[in-house]
């Protein structure tokens, strides 16, 4: 069953009661769900949801893709799929589908996402895709298991960086808390 404005809008409102302070940032995003945007489609375009997995390996370290479209490190996600039953599945897909880690060597470390991020995206003139802006909801993963075989058409290179490598200051102290709980 694809993830519906329900499922969304549950775990926007889970994560404002962990997190009161960003209130102000997502308010837009609730204000799109009232409207009636279908968050879970890439067709809106005013922006829709995406979902990013942070992986943690044994050392602490985090695991970063090399996007070839966007030229940067990021953490590997993407895009909801029909097939998706979850924010959190969807982006545990993203990450196995781009690292080639098995699904079966990556476990969740928390039920709700621990970082919320909305971020604007460049026109995608070979897709016939206007800027728009991705919600990228964030969940905590660990692994013992290394890369496999990338996702060569959206990837460049994988690898195992230092948390203090994520130049987002609050996702960064989030990651470095959640890691040494779990």
């Amino acid at each position: 069953m694809p993830i519906t404005a329900g499922h969304i809008r549950a775990a926007l409102i889970g994560y404002l009661s962990s997190h009161p302070g960003e209130v102000s940032t997502l308010t837009p995003v609730l204000g799109q769900l009232d409207a009636g945007a279908d968050l879970a489609s890439r067709a809106e375009a005013r922006g829709h949801a995406t979902a990013g997995a942070i992986l943690l390996g044994p050392g602490g370290d985090v695991l970063q893709i090399h996007h070839r479209a966007l030229g940067r490190w990021l953490l590997p996600g993407g895009h909801l799929e029909d097939t998706d039953d979850s924010l959190q599945e969807a982006a545990a897909r993203e990450l196995c589908e781009e690292t080639g880690i098995p699904r079966a060597a990556v476990r969740s470390v928390a039920g709700g996402p621990v970082h919320i991020d909305v971020h604007p995206i460049p026109v995608n003139v070979a897709r016939g895709e206007p800027a728009h802006q991705h919600i990228d909801f964030r969940f905590l993963f660990r692994t013992a298991a290394d890369v496999g075989d990338i996702q060569a058409e959206e990837v460049t290179a994988a690898a195992w960086r230092p948390v203090d490598s994520i130049t987002d200051e609050v996702l960064r102290r989030r990651i470095a808390t959640a890691g040494r709980r779990s």
